[in-house]
């Protein structure tokens, strides 16, 4: 009986000393653990996949932890799918990887004959280097740049030089009625105009022209007069602020020609974008890589695949110091300028949109209410109303956000 006695005081006081520890003796509220923020926004996703959208349409959804180094949220992840525009990330990050902060677009003019006086007998040579920046005024500074170089007078030829790439001039799996630029290397104003151009400009500048008009190669054996080059931040800041196809096309014949003096070709670029997929861990056999903008039916990319490349670039700053600061930021500028335009989004969400039909994604950064950097693909395929996706991925990021 004694025992017992004993036995029940000390429960007594072990529930006693439990009130104070959580806090009833003074009569404050016992702690509550709040969940984890990862679960939360788990929770949040988990709700958002009855969206009735979901009934008749694909989604390919990853997000990825970059501080915690963790899986957030996965569904169809290794479901292959259309990137759209996406296919923009692929290519800067590639070309950032290959080519190097540093890489520059250039525009050549080389002579081969002599000088006599003010006056080259010979042929002037244009090499096209395939930079969609070249406007008319850029034009009006080369042609400066020839007289400069005491040309005032040209008999014999002006021979455009287009082996920076191949001759087609559209991209594997195009619509036929899309009213797409045609990819060559010499371009003014993003048109293939770029020879009729310089003519004009020159005779505007006083140059005598007693010329024929060709194509071919520039010889080893001549000498370059003037060289116009452009960094490869302003290509990539238009081509994913804006989404624009021409230059992210620019951007993957880059790719194609490096280390090489084969005409580029789409089958040598997406050779590269896999051999960094490889590098990644991933296989390359799961993927096609058709173009470097996304207009083409025949790219096909994963969820997974996006975020490895995002999870990459983050990790390597060479590369994340030049791709983050050319997406589009939502509320603020690009293609997101009139999306997300609210807190907790705004200002918020880095990424690259992409739309062509049926196909609606989105994919890249963001921060989380804990301060945690994310990174997120989102792959919605099947939809007639391309609104339809873009509220969808909205909430989605509004759901990591806050």
């Amino acid at each position: 009986m004694r025992k017992l006695v004993l036995f029940l005081l000390l429960l007594l006081t072990s529930a006693v000393q439990g009130q104070i520890l959580n806090g009833y003796e003074t009569g404050a509220p016992a702690v509550v653990q709040e969940p984890r923020w990862v679960d939360q926004v788990r929770t949040r996703l988990d709700n958002m996949m009855s969206d009735r959208m979901l009934q008749s349409t694909q989604l390919g959804l990853m997000v990825y932890d970059l501080t915690a180094n963790e899986v957030v949220y996965t569904l169809n992840e290794r479901q292959r799918q259309r990137p759209a525009s996406v296919m923009k990330l692929v290519t800067a990050i590639t070309a950032l990887d290959m080519l190097g902060e540093d890489y520059c677009y250039y525009t050549s003019f080389s002579y081969y004959g002599k000088i006599v006086g003010d006056t080259l007998r010979g042929s002037l040579y244009c090499v096209g280097g395939f930079d969609p920046t070249i406007n008319q005024d850029d034009i009006r500074y080369m042609v400066n740049d020839i007289k400069r170089a005491g040309i005032s007078n040209i008999e014999g030829m002006i021979v455009a030089d287009l082996t920076m790439k191949d001759t087609l001039t559209y991209g594997s799996g195009w619509c036929w009625d899309d009213d797409n630029d045609r990819l060559t290397p010499l371009l003014v104003d993003k048109k293939d105009q770029f020879i009729s151009v310089l003519l004009r400009e020159m005779r505007s500048q006083g140059i005598n022209l007693s010329v024929t008009l060709g194509k071919g190669k520039v010889p080893q054996r001549c000498t370059e007069i003037v060289r116009y080059r452009t960094g490869i931040d302003k290509v990539l800041s238009r081509m994913m602020k804006k989404s624009d196809n021409l230059y992210a096309e620019s951007m993957f014949y880059q790719i194609a020609r490096a280390n090489s003096t084969n005409p580029g070709r789409a089958s040598d670029a997406s050779g590269a974008v896999k051999r960094l997929l490889y590098r990644l861990g991933l296989d390359p056999v799961n993927y096609t890589i058709a173009d470097g903008s996304g207009l083409s039916l025949y790219s096909y990319v994963t969820a997974e695949m996006l975020v490895k490349l995002l999870r990459f670039a983050y990790d390597n700053r060479s590369i994340y110091n030049h791709l983050y600061p050319a997406l589009p930021i939502a509320g603020v500028d690009g293609t997101l300028e009139n999306r997300m335009k609210t807190a907790p989004c705004r200002n918020n969400v880095h990424a690259k949109t992409g739309t062509v039909s049926g196909v609606s994604t989105l994919a890249g950064y963001c921060q989380a209410s804990n301060g945690h950097d994310l990174c997120f693909a989102i792959l919605n395929q099947g939809v007639i109303k391309a609104s339809d996706g873009r509220a969808f991925q909205d909430r989605i990021c509004e759901a990591l956000c806050r």
